[in-house]
């Protein structure tokens, strides 16, 4: 099965505080304000804002079909600003929360992104190991794979949106081998220190 979800929002550039208290999470957010996904940000937690754009499409348009499961399947090219100086490193989770399926239906995981790290090139090699940025792993996703797999929504299901969100954290992960999303997420709980978000989307 392959399922996938997306539409992409750019926010601003802007670096602020924000305090999360409870707020539900919403398919439509922008960098200055993140949304609290209930199972990696507690509420009550202070975190900064950063900007999560891709030069292959805008925030709330359709991801183009090259990387998607109807094209080449690569992943797109992202960039990143607005990083918090204290940051150690920057994780990354792609995920369609219009999949039918129980929980969002994972795409992406890719983390031990180096603080300084200005985005990710377009086609990371599906490998444990990334060498651009060096140092980043990657872990499973739904496909039961490891690296990048693009969106493929059921036909007819309607659009899907993808969820590109990344992470930066106050310390280095220590984690096994190609984790999952749940072994990434306990792992950041309580590092988060700043967060951005762009959604694209997709249909067939």
């Amino acid at each position: 099965m392959s399922w996938c979800s997306g539409v992409m929002q750019l926010g601003t550039a802007t670096v602020m505080a924000v305090v999360l208290t409870g707020c539900k999470p919403s398919t439509s957010t922008s960098s200055s304000q993140p949304k609290q996904i209930s199972d990696d940000i507690k509420a009550g937690d202070t975190i900064m804002a950063l900007t999560i754009h891709s030069p292959a499409f805008a925030g709330g348009e359709t991801i183009p079909q090259k990387y998607t499961g109807d094209g080449v399947d690569i992943s797109p090219p992202l960039t990143f600003s607005g990083v918090p100086q204290a940051a150690r490193e920057l994780a990354l989770i792609v995920d369609d929360p219009d999949a039918p399926t129980p929980q969002p239906w994972v795409h992406w995981i890719i983390f031990k992104i180096p603080a300084r790290a200005t985005g990710l090139p377009e086609n990371v090699p599906k490998t444990e190991t990334a060498t651009d940025p060096p140092g980043a792993r990657q872990g499973k996703n739904s496909f039961n794979k490891i690296g990048y797999g693009g969106p493929a929504p059921p036909r007819g299901h309607g659009l899907h949106h993808y969820h590109f969100e990344l992470y930066a954290l106050d310390t280095e992960l220590n984690l096994a081998a190609t984790p999952d999303k749940k072994q990434l997420l306990a792992a950041m709980e309580g590092h988060v220190i700043a967060k951005g978000e762009l959604v694209g989307t997709y249909q067939r």
